[in-house]
């Protein structure tokens, strides 16, 4: 399997095409000012901006300081152009029948793109065409990548867990801690052994909060110092529950699963953990009948739950103290709340259709839920965590679906998809007060990188005024078909940035 681009509109002719193949190439692909233009007209947003508007964005939004052990929160710049450009990609040209290739994680910095790929850490200058062999760093670890974080902290910190060595009955069992500017592997430790058989084991979890990388190991939960890997505290479960998941950010969530002993089901509980010491601040008993629990913010806590069914169907608000707050009904399915994870099924504070900030909580709609559009479309709508009530709806228009991304400081970042490929695909920003969206950038995509852009199928992140799709797989053709390329990773930035 050798890695580089396939010729599509992107690269500057087909002589580039091939020439990426054996070497780094500089993205030389646009979305012209004109297109982009046209595109926004036709899709009704022309008015949102011009190509040189000066006027600067989100000005109500201010970066406050972090210190280098915080979990990154950043204000994204307004650019100075709606006009988008390629500013990253990283494919596979060669995989081949039957091939099948975990690819877990997707970490950006202002200069690094860094992805999972089995067993290998790798860093990517951003503002390259890449092929095999142009990483700026690699780390090979032990084993498989078992488990991510999607938490980075403000100086460009994140962790993973790792199998012990390639052998199919190998425990996830190692956490590292990696600088993702440089891919120095600042430390690895051993998780402590449950005594369980493999195929007993539940898949430990990760996570970061200040100063902290917690993990659960299903018999307990352990917290590590970020500055020395120094083990602060080992907390091993005697009360026949298991530690089946952590959320982090601004505070440290770990969700319990219970087993009732005389029917042989389960129920959970949600604890707040001091991460420095381990001692519980306070404990939250999700209601009987609860098929599992998910973590969409750590602070404010949002809980996601499934009631009756694997899919969630409520969100439960509480407030600082762990008392509840207000529920949330996703109306049978209306609305989108997603945290499947195809490479960590204990990844449970990774909820990437659900945004939680400035008090509320933003959930996407599925596409026409109500089957009355003439096109594809879909909307984003506010929750009040306090009351549970909606605040306002902001609808995608036609042949567009908005899904929402994260919060830049007191904006919501939403990503607009084109259903069509004939309007554009857009980064923009929505005040969840007044209700106005703000275009960070529209583009185009060629046919065959538009899989990519399909969230569903994706990690997708916003950082540095970029935004980028990675595959959580390289999956090849059936057997008898000949190799095909495929695209792994693809970032979009502004023509012109903010300053």
């Amino acid at each position: 399997m050798t890695f580089g681009p396939p010729p599509s509109p992107f690269t500057a002719s087909a002589d580039t095409a091939r020439t990426a193949r054996r070497r780094r190439t500089r993205l030389l692909g646009s979305v012209a000012a004109a297109v982009v233009a046209a595109l926004c007209a036709g899709a009704g947003l022309l008015a949102y901006a011009t190509e040189d508007d000066p006027t600067p964005g989100d000005t109500k939004s201010a970066a406050a300081p972090q210190h280098p052990d915080d979990v990154r929160e950043t204000v994204e710049k307004r650019p100075r152009t709606i006009s988008g450009r390629m500013a990253f990609r990283f494919s596979v040209d060669d995989v081949g029948p039957g091939e099948h290739t975990e690819m877990p994680g997707l970490w950006a910095t202002k200069t690094i793109l860094a992805k999972g790929i089995n067993r290998t850490l790798a860093g990517y200058e951003i503002g390259q065409d890449v092929t095999l062999g142009d990483e700026a760093w690699r780390v090979r670890l032990d084993g498989p990548i078992c488990g991510t974080t999607h938490h980075v902290t403000a100086d460009g910190r994140t962790a993973v867990l790792f199998r012990a060595d390639s052998g199919e009955q190998a425990l996830c069992d190692h956490v590292a801690f990696l600088d993702l500017d440089t891919g120095r592997k600042l430390w690895q430790k051993a998780l402590p052994s449950t005594g369980a058989p493999h195929y007993a084991e539940t898949l430990p979890s990760v996570t970061l909060t200040r100063g902290t990388v917690a993990v659960t190991w299903s018999k307990g939960s352990s917290a590590y110092a970020m500055s020395s890997g120094e083990e602060l505290w080992r907390k091993r479960r005697t009360d026949g529950c298991r530690d089946t998941g952590s959320a982090g950010g601004k505070a440290l969530l770990i969700r319990d699963t219970c087993v009732v002993r005389k029917t042989l089901d389960y129920t959970f509980r949600i604890r707040s953990v001091d991460p420095r010491t381990g001692e519980v601040r306070w404990t939250y008993d999700v209601t009987k009948g609860v098929r599992n629990v998910y973590l969409m913010s750590s602070e404010p806590a949002v809980l996601g739950t499934a009631a009756g069914d694997v899919n969630i169907t409520d969100l439960i608000t509480l407030d600082e103290n762990g008392d509840y707050r207000a529920t949330i009904s996703l109306g049978n399915g209306t609305y989108v709340a997603d945290c499947a994870s195809q490479t960590n099924v204990n990844t449970i504070d990774d909820c990437p259709s659900v945004v939680v900030g400035d008090g509320q909580v933003f959930l996407e709609s599925r596409e026409d839920p109500d089957q009355t559009a003439e096109a594809n479309s879909n909307w984003i709508i506010g929750f009040d965590v306090e009351t549970g009530k909606t605040t306002k709806k902001f609808e995608s228009g036609h042949n567009q679906l908005l899904h929402p991304l994260r919060m830049s400081g007191d904006q919501l970042l939403a990503y607009r998809e084109s259903t069509d490929n004939i309007r554009p695909y857009g980064l923009v920003s929505i005040d969840p007060r007044s209700g106005r969206e703000t275009p960070y950038y529209y583009f185009g995509l060629p046919i065959e990188a538009t899989i990519l852009a399909t969230p569903k199928l994706v990690d997708i992140r916003v950082q540095n005024g970029r935004l980028f799709f990675g595959a959580r797989v390289a999956t090849g053709p059936d057997d008898g078909q000949e190799k095909k390329w495929v695209w792994l990773v693809l970032g979009i930035e502004a023509v012109r940035p903010g300053t």
